[in-house]
């Protein structure tokens, strides 16, 4: 069972840490095969490989990320992989050129403008479209847990908002955004979709936004209610998860068993205390919709797919990288540390540093600061993977 993932990034002008819309300038440095727009020119995404192995996605993701950084650099400017950026002004204003970005800004207006926001999106394959919608009903109770790991959005317009995923609640306001409901079918997945389209509420089924949705145009199911994760350990940690989740519900679903109860409604505010908390306070227990500590309710998680990570031969690495992350903390109690400290240009070098593999703990002075500009050494890799999305 392969995975991919597709990645967002923010712009940065290094020197301030203010957003720059110079997507368009970055990718003419970079194979469109591999890196695209998003809705602002403060945002470029990329698509990794197909993968069957964690130990391949983080090696894509790695590579990925140092060409992505080098192109950047290369303008005098950085990326950061985060869900939002510690100084981003409420709105851009820079969209992206084209009839659809031009049309969701002029249908959803603030939503659209203070889109300023990045995720990771993770996809798993599965054998055909039923399949797909029936796991994605399965999956949905855990799927908290998953945010609360990649929480690293607790800065917006440069104040603290108390949430480790401020960005969760951004996104929450598009119409389609959130926990997804329980379908007996494709056809009856599809079908809602199409009501959504006809009443004018979306224009195009690319606009579903649920937190786990059937991928419109490949055999997958696409994971999306994560942050972007400074780390790339935590994408991989999040990949591996999601991947023995989509599993053990196959399992279940080929032995008969009954997977969900087809009772969701307590999943919105289940996401809303992970937002809240990330893993710095509780998550509501999937098994007990109880209140309890989230390093329980991930331990808890990963003790269950024990057997489906075994099948993959991910087990030692989820394990070890789930440890790593509860003892290192989310993403965003690493950025308010460090905010603390010293201030939010501080924050943000953190994140660039991580999105580059650093572990840098200190910045020069500032009046000592210069402009990164690195080098990528090495060489791509010839015969390139099977690209998520192409």
């Amino acid at each position: 069972m392969r995975i991919g993932v597709e990645e967002e990034f923010h712009i940065l002008e290094v020197e301030s840490g203010l957003l720059m819309p110079r997507a368009d300038a970055v990718l003419r440095r970079l194979p469109r095969r591999t890196f695209t727009t998003e809705l602002h020119q403060s945002t470029v995404e990329s698509n990794s490989g197909v993968h069957a192995g964690l130990g391949g996605l983080y090696a894509d993701l790695s590579r990925t990320r140092r060409r992505l950084d080098a192109a950047a650099s290369s303008l005098g400017l950085a990326v950061v992989a985060a869900g939002t950026a510690p100084l981003a002004p409420a709105a851009s204003g820079h969209p992206t050129a084209g009839a659809r970005y031009r049309h969701m800004v002029e249908e959803y207006r603030q939503v659209a403008d203070e889109q300023l926001i990045c995720g990771a999106q993770v996809h798993v394959d599965v054998p055909d479209r039923d399949t797909a919608v029936g796991v994605m009903c399965a999956v949905s109770p855990w799927l908290p847990a998953l945010l609360a790991l990649s929480a690293s959005s607790p800065f917006w317009q440069g104040a603290d908002t108390g949430y480790a995923s401020w960005r969760t609640l951004l996104w929450q306001r598009w119409p389609t955004a959130g926990p997804v409901g329980c379908f007996g079918s494709a056809a009856e997945y599809d079908a809602a979709v199409d009501d959504l389209v006809r009443a004018g509420v979306i224009s195009d089924t690319g606009m579903i936004y649920y937190d786990v949705r059937p991928s419109a145009h490949l055999r997958t199911l696409e994971l999306r209610i994560c942050d972007a994760c400074p780390r790339v350990e935590t994408v991989v940690l999040v990949a591996g998860l999601f991947r023995a989740l989509v599993t053990e519900a196959l399992e279940l679903r080929a032995a008969g068993a009954a997977s969900c109860d087809g009772r969701h409604e307590w999943l919105r505010g289940a996401s809303w205390r992970a937002a809240r908390s990330g893993l710095e306070g509780s998550l509501v227990d999937p098994r007990t919709h109880r209140e309890a500590p989230a390093a329980d309710v991930v331990r808890g998680l990963l003790a269950r797919l024990r057997p489906a990570l075994e099948t993959h031969g991910d087990w030692q690495t989820v394990a070890d990288l789930t440890e790593a992350a509860l003892a290192a903390g989310s993403a965003a109690e690493r950025m308010r540390r460090r905010a603390r400290e010293e201030d939010l240009l501080a924050c943000t070098d953190l994140l660039i540093a991580e999105t580059r593999g650093e572990r840098r703990q200190r910045r020069p002075a500032r009046a000592a600061r210069t402009r990164v500009r690195r080098s990528v050494t090495g060489r791509a890799e010839s015969g390139a993977p099977e690209v998520l999305g192409s």
